[in-house]
């Protein structure tokens, strides 16, 4: 069996904005991807609420995602949510789609609903060590989402720091911005982050940072290999 990686994500457009190239690679290469998607309505992103599910949807397919695992906690009011409801979302999702790898929001992110999502997706990582049957976990990474993880404005926590890179080239750039062009009022004009020139300026960085031709960074959390 492929490697299954399940995207853990607060709201629309995370999960692209993080790793939409990565997704597409992994994909294409054979593996299956979900997306677990906390808040599906998206109730407070007034720009989003319309067409919220019909640009995800088409952002997914592009994307080659295999499976969608929707729940609708309130948006930017996440912390209002039992932590154990949370968890359990995110635990029935890792069993029902064996996962052997979870991708998520940096704990440090400046918004809210990504430090919540992080700390669930965190205690459901250890399913496997807790319930037979539950393939083990073989990868745990943090993603960055532009707009939100480099506003990590808190100097008491420890912000993300990259330490495992994929690299995507431009084709995997451009697909990505694709992906992200498909919801409504997610990217913005340059200088902000979420501007097309940002975001393939910010995969050739990272690119340069690994030596290769662009990338998504990641920072690897736990990693188990087979040698």
């Amino acid at each position: 069996m492929r490697k299954t990686e399940p995207i853990r994500r607060g709201r629309a457009d995370d999960e692209t904005l993080g790793a939409g190239a990565t997704i597409r690679k992994l994909t294409e290469n054979g593996h299956r991807v979900a997306v677990c998607i906390m808040a599906a309505s998206a109730g407070a992103r007034a720009n989003l609420s319309d067409t919220l599910q019909a640009d995800e949807e088409a952002a997914l397919a592009l994307l080659g995602v295999s499976r969608v695992y929707r729940a609708d906690f309130p948006n930017i009011k996440m912390n209002t949510t039992p932590h154990l409801e949370l968890v359990q979302f995110i635990e029935k999702a890792i069993a029902d789609f064996s996962a052997e790898a979870i991708i998520t929001h940096h704990p440090s992110d400046t918004n809210n609903d990504h430090a919540m999502t992080s700390q669930a997706a965190q205690a459901a990582a250890r399913l496997f060590q807790r319930r037979e049957g539950v393939p083990p976990l073989r990868l745990l990474l943090y993603m960055e989402v532009p707009s939100s993880t480099e506003w990590s404005l808190d100097a008491s926590v420890r912000r993300f720091a990259p330490n495992y890179f994929v690299e995507v080239g431009q084709e995997g750039v451009t697909r990505k911005l694709e992906a992200l062009a498909k919801y409504k009022g997610v990217m913005r004009p340059y200088p902000h982050p979420r501007s097309r020139e940002a975001i393939g300026g910010l995969a050739a960085f990272r690119g340069a940072q690994a030596g290769c031709n662009y990338a998504e960074a990641f920072e690897c959390v736990y990693q188990r290999a087979d040698v």
